[in-house]
């Protein structure tokens, strides 16, 4: 267990725009910062960061919340986590109270997988580096590749001995459990005949995006032609391959540098150009791209250059792949290596800035690439020339940007000598082909999902979303962002006399609501008055950020949506063309006053409406002058609270 006084030192330390900034780049608006959102794909930034309040919003997707959410929601991590990586990551020292065997019982699955794997990858570096067997194989195997011992331990490469359970019985008997190595999968077989995944392969530990080991690949040593070279771990609740790429943990800052990803296929291609200088590499692992894979490529950088070794049927195979990554938005470059060579030989070969110069000067535009390619193949063939063409038409019309699309429908027109007419034709019978596809496959989707009636979930027939949930909102709101805002108002005194009283906007919502008995619908928005009901009544210093040490998810995420503005006048705007305007804050009092008022109005007037369908159905004499002499109450209210509306707008 975390003490709550170093939760409050991890909360107080972090820096929200710079555990954001490991992720992607932000850019500096105003007092915010602002970068394409990490949740959803865009083009346009909605994602605003606020380093003063320590908060953060998508105004695409909704997603908000303070550093530990973002971890939470970013990397999975459950909120024990997310504070032991911040921690970490501002050298914060965490003395944990020492659990109960309930509680170690209890750790999740989840932790469980990484502690295995942490162990595993300690062990495999260990046996590379400080045993006979790892010494006279698997280093001798990585230097004769030029791995330095610095580059080794960057990566933290490892050996896994060939002994059928060397790892497995080292493991168990540092009390690791069966149960998690068999999940992890590093270790298979049947009770009594368990064994090593791994055995007799030099170790490649996958990371995930933080530097934590998720996962491993296993290069075989032998030349057995029956055994397959690679081996990568099983997927797990921490390892989805199609949303990982190896190498991004130590090249997301160079990335973010040189605005540009360097995309190769294998593990040694990423560690030879590491090694080189060139830093923003990552590898798919030798699997087909993936959209996860582009995502999160995107978030650092709308620029992939892809290099290819020159063998051309594995180059055509990726051209799917590719076409997924234009239809992203990215910009595609394709850099291809002289036969024989590929990034790890052809690293080895060259100085850091003849690699650099290399790539720089042979990167050449995806679709230029392609039509390069293809037109060898087809030679003088007219019939071979008209496929191609349909083909390059088929990967410009994924790409939604039009102002792209049409200098690319140009250059074909040139290249191929067809009129921009005829392309255009072509070009539109893909697009609707495409769209009757998509719409096709979202039919079927939409038909596989139940669809339930909101009528079924109503509690009563009358409509309460009429703007209620937006009167809730604002009042919430208010508290959020000025409830500790001292405001004058003006009251009688028992002499009749006008005087002035002080008091916080949260004291004039809390007593004014509670006075009328007015609950919130929204359950969420009603935990938040109680939190600031709570500090009102016993009389403690209101401060927001409070709640975003809340344990509950759903109120943390409101209160930061809430207290983010998606526009802020520039202060360097207002400063140099001294423009300034009338903000909230300056009017506090009347929004104050305004929002209680709607709310009320809104409540009387539900109170009304169901007092008139109640009315429909009663015989009862007795009971329907009780309902009429409550309706007509509410009237009055209604006419009383209606006035004081007019007379705060009218001012």
């Amino acid at each position: 267990m975390i003490p709550q006084d170093t939760i409050a030192q991890i909360f107080e330390s972090s820096r929200v725009e710079e555990v954001i900034q490991d992720y992607i780049t932000l850019k500096k608006r105003g007092v915010n910062m602002i970068g394409n959102c990490p949740f959803h794909n865009e083009k346009t930034p909605s994602f605003t960061v606020s380093p003063t309040k320590g908060i953060y919003k998508c105004f695409g997707c909704g997603k908000a919340g303070n550093a530990v959410n973002f971890m939470m929601d970013h990397e999975q991590m459950t909120y024990p986590e997310a504070l032991r990586y911040l921690a970490k990551k501002y050298n914060i020292e965490i003395e944990e109270k020492e659990q109960t065997p309930e509680q170690v019982q209890a750790q999740s699955s989840r932790e469980s997988l990484q502690i295995v794997n942490s162990y595993a990858q300690k062990y495999f570096s260990d046996q590379l580096l400080n045993t006979d067997e790892g010494k006279s194989i698997a280093l001798s195997y990585f230097k004769e590749r030029g791995y330095t011992e610095e580059t080794i331990k960057k990566f933290q490469l490892g050996y896994n001995p060939s002994k059928w359970d060397s790892f497995t019985s080292s493991a168990i008997k540092a009390g690791y459990k069966e149960e998690f190595l068999l999940k992890a999968g590093l270790t298979k077989g049947e009770p009594k005949k368990r064994f090593d995944f791994f055995k007799g392969r030099v170790m490649f530990p996958i990371h995930n995006i933080t530097g934590r080991v998720i996962a491993f690949g296993g290069r075989i040593l032998t030349n057995d032609k029956k055994t397959a070279k690679y081996f990568n771990s099983p997927e797990t609740e921490l390892y989805n391959k199609s949303k990982v790429l190896y190498g991004l943990y130590y090249a997301k800052q160079s990335i973010v540098k040189k605005n540009v990803c360097l995309l190769v296929e294998g593990y040694t291609d990423v560690i030879s150009m590491s090694q080189r200088g060139i830093e923003n590499v990552v590898s798919s692992s030798g699997t087909s791209l993936t959209e996860g894979q582009i995502k999160l490529i995107q978030r650092y950088t709308p620029n992939i250059t892809i290099l290819f070794d020159g063998d051309v049927a594995g180059i055509k195979a990726s051209f799917r792949g590719i076409d997924m990554i234009l239809k992203e938005g990215l910009n595609v470059k394709v850099v291809l290596f002289p036969d024989g060579e590929d990034p790890d030989s052809y690293a080895k070969k060259l100085s850091k800035p003849e690699l650099e110069d290399f790539i720089d000067t042979n990167a050449k535009d995806f679709i230029r690439f392609k039509s390069d390619l293809l037109l060898e193949d087809a030679k003088n063939d007219p019939i071979k020339k008209a496929d191609l063409v349909k083909e390059i038409l088929a990967t410009i019309a994924v790409i939604s940007d039009e102002v792209k699309r049409s200098i690319y429908m140009t250059e074909c027109s040139s290249r191929f000598d067809i009129s921009e007419r005829a392309l255009y034709n072509e070009l539109n019978k893909t697009l609707r082909n495409n769209f009757k596809s998509e719409r096709r496959t979202n039919d079927y989707k939409t038909e596989e999902i139940p669809v339930l009636e909101y009528k079924e979930e109503q509690k009563s027939s009358i409509s309460l979303d009429s703007g209620l949930d937006h009167l809730e909102k604002d009042i919430i709101r208010l508290l959020v962002n000025y409830g500790d805002v001292e405001v004058v108002f003006h009251q009688k005194s028992e002499k009749e006399e006008e005087e002035e009283v002080v008091i916080t906007a949260a004291e004039y919502i809390i007593h004014t609501l509670e006075n009328d008995e007015i609950k919130f619908e929204n359950s969420i928005y009603q935990k938040i008055f109680n939190h600031y009901s709570s500090w009102v009544h016993e009389e403690i210093k209101i401060d927001v950020k409070k709640l975003f040490l809340n344990t509950d998810i759903d109120v943390v995420e409101t209160v930061v949506s809430l207290s983010s503005n998606k526009y802020e006048l520039s202060l360097n705007w207002k400063e140099k063309h001294n423009i300034y305007v009338s903000t909230e804050d300056m009017k506090l009092k009347f929004a104050l006053e305004h929002s209680v008022l709607a709310l009320q109005l809104k409540k009387i007037e539900i109170n009304i409406q169901e007092i008139q369908e109640k009315l429909k159905g009663i015989d009862d004499d007795e009971e329907m002058l009780i309902l009429l002499t409550s309706q007509l109450t509410f009237i009055e209210l209604k006419k009383m609270i209606s006035d004081k509306l007019n007379r705060i707008i009218l001012k």
